[in-house]
């Protein structure tokens, strides 16, 4: 009997295979699904059972290659309807060898949400000992309960009564397994535990210590949660199947002069540090750090122009690749041989952007120089603390509130460490804004150098 955990960096996604005298069932599979297909013949398995928990909102599901490559028949809640796959109900069980995999319904993060309950047949005991809940329940938090206008309340007692009434009652030793780990969109303060029991989270869960089920509900009816446009296209693919991927898109190097004729009709995408971004870029491009593509990348791409890749090393193509076609992007056509170097020597035009330091910074607010401090936080952090004269736009809303943005004023984009500044800062740049400049350090600097900090 084998359980592995499967973890795709940046969406703090978590899917699980697991399996049994040779056959296999995996839990919300990512895209790039060959990754199981590796695991399940490492342990001479055979995948014969695809579920999941829900309409995955994130990122786009595997389930359709792993089923075209493995005959695979995949699973989900009955209360939605998909145009793939098989409904199921709860109490619908499944054998995988001496692993019996049972449903629970558990909506709330969404209607037709399964929970997956885990026995051991092959031991003396029928108490289960796993449960892999998707995005109803996480390590130190629940999931979203805010995916239906104007159901929030609605969707937040479903949710309730599928932790209280269905998931606890399981038992506190029961392992449990969540579809997230900490820094995804899809839960609010998650832990940094990727796994827990459920009676850990019974005793010590934030989110499951209030008095009563409506004190519950007006808690999840005022989260403030941001919601990236770009699930709306990923719930589409998700509920009505991604063609399956047989492999990755392979991006051709191009030269300087076919790089720039090619992209003049796509999106161009760098991919390298902040700090090498700010020094030289092409203009007019986008700055999303690797680490950062699968968690921010969605918020600024449009879906209907190609994306070009600017990297630092050739070999980061394919990991740039494997983390877009993750949140839905197809077409991946070039990236740049030989990076900015090749770029600079061709004599082509570069753009460059100031790094600002947190000390200049406060200077700057001393002095009342004439410049707009864009703090590109969430509400929330910006409430916690934030710099005086501050203007708070969420980077995701910044795409439709960039016009909010003087441009006739110098503009410093300001975050809790210059990552989220710098990618601002860029589509800044792109939008028209000839003076932008990123606070590196921005709050984790200003906070070890004393900074005026108001609340």
């Amino acid at each position: 009997m084998f359980l592995e955990t499967v973890k795709s960096p940046g969406l703090a996604h978590l899917s699980y295979i697991l399996g049994d005298a040779g056959k296999a069932a995996v839990i919300d599979p990512r895209r790039d699904h060959h990754i199981y297909l590796d695991i399940a013949a490492r342990e001479g398995s055979r995948i014969t059972h695809v579920f999941e928990t829900h309409r995955n909102e994130d990122y786009v599901v595997g389930s359709s290659g792993l089923a075209a490559a493995t005959g695979a028949e995949v699973l989900h809640g009955e209360h939605m309807a998909f145009g793939y796959g098989r409904g199921v109900s709860e109490g619908d069980a499944f054998e995988v060898g001496n692993i019996l995999l049972s449903v629970l319904h558990t909506p709330g993060h969404t209607e037709e949400s399964i929970s997956i309950v885990m026995y051991d047949t092959g031991s003396s005991s029928e108490e289960p000992a796993a449960v892999f809940t998707g995005d109803t329940l996480f390590a130190g938090d629940v999931g979203r309960a805010d995916f239906f206008p104007g159901r929030e309340e609605e969707m937040a007692g479903m949710l309730y009564d599928s932790i209280h009434g269905k998931l606890l009652p399981l038992g506190d030793g029961v392992i449990l397994y969540p579809g997230h780990g900490q820094g995804t969109i899809c839960g609010g303060n998650l832990a940094a535990r990727e796994l827990s029991t459920l009676g850990y989270e019974r005793n010590n869960n934030p989110a499951l210590g209030f008095a009563d089920r409506q004190a519950f509900i007006a808690h999840k009816a005022v989260e403030r949660l941001f919601m990236p446009g770009y699930f709306e296209r990923v719930h589409a693919l998700n509920q009505e199947g991604p063609p399956p991927l047989s492999a990755l898109p392979m991006p051709l190097p191009l030269d300087p002069a076919s790089f720039e004729e090619s992209a003049s009709g796509g999106s161009i995408l760098d991919v390298r540090s902040k700090e090498a971004f700010v020094g030289a870029h092409l203009p007019g491009s986008l700055a999303i750090a690797l680490d950062k593509v699968s968690s921010y990348a969605g918020w600024y791409l449009p879906y209907d122009k190609p994306v070009y890749l600017v990297v630092e090393r050739p070999e980061e193509v394919e990991t740039a690749v494997r983390y877009l076609v993750r949140l839905g992007y197809e077409d991946m056509p070039a990236f740049l041989a030989g990076g900015m170097f090749k770029w600079e020597v061709s004599g082509r035009p570069f753009a460059s952007m100031k790094a600002v330091h947190a000390a200049e910074l406060v200077n700057m607010l001393e002095t009342e120089e004439d410049f707009v401090l864009l703090d590109v936080r969430s509400a929330e952090e910006y409430e916690g603390g934030h710099l005086p004269t501050a203007v708070n736009i969420h980077m995701g809303e910044l795409p439709r509130r960039s016009g909010e943005v003087p441009r006739d004023r110098k503009v410093v984009t300001f975050c809790g460490s210059g990552e989220r500044a710098t990618i601002a800062a860029s589509l800044l740049e792109m939008n028209g804004h000839e003076r932008v400049e990123s606070c590196f350090g921005s709050m984790a600097a200003c906070s070890n150098l004393g900074c005026p900090i108001e609340q």
